[in-house]
């Protein structure tokens, strides 16, 4: 079995990324049990530096492993529902309207990559049925449609025009229909 170093809380975001890389790679290679992915991808997603550098780096892997996601990594999720829900939330918008920005460029394999982290996104927020999503959905919802509101700042730091604005309602939109559709779990 790997020497499997789990995150401190003041982790880096650049650790973070470092760390999940390290762990994708193990559990690719099966040296890992579920137990043991779980345990790492819990301590990562307790602080939003780890957590952040876990979904950056779990969601645009070229790697298969991040299409299915194991019930350990599911279970590890729901450890921290608040970082969680924000940065799939936000995770979804960006990589929805980067794949516009990408097109727009020519750039057809980056917005494909986009598109993958998309989806990935997407399927999370369908398997984890986090209450917290919906809301942080709507919020961001309100946000993009309005130019106002808690994801104001989130929006026009990333400098979204109206076309990707409108892609992000709709990611949202899908977002709060994929959270509620069996029972939502707090």
């Amino acid at each position: 079995m790997a020497e499997l170093n789990l995150a401190p809380e003041d982790i880096s975001f650049e650790e973070a990324i470092a760390l999940t890389q390290s762990l994708l790679t193990q559990m690719e290679q099966g040296n890992l049990s579920e137990a043991e992915i779980g345990a790492a991808i819990a301590a990562l997603v307790s602080s939003m530096n780890g957590a952040r550098g876990f979904f950056v780096t779990y969601l645009s892997d070229e790697r298969a492993i991040a299409d299915q996601p194991s019930e350990a990594v599911m279970q590890a999720l729901q450890t921290s529902p608040e970082i969680v829900s924000d940065l799939l939330i936000k995770n979804l918008a960006m990589s929805s309207a980067m794949a516009i920005t990408h097109r727009r460029n020519g750039n057809e394999d980056m917005a494909q990559g986009s598109d993958r982290v998309r989806s990935r996104t997407a399927h999370l927020i369908k398997q984890l049925q986090l209450a917290s999503v919906v809301e942080k959905a709507q919020k961001l919802h309100e946000s993009a449609s309005t130019g106002l509101g808690e994801y104001k700042a989130f929006l026009d730091r990333w400098g979204y025009d109206a076309e990707q604005r409108q892609v992000i309602q709709q990611s949202m939109e899908g977002a709060i229909g994929l959270a509620t559709d069996d029972s939502v779990n707090e």
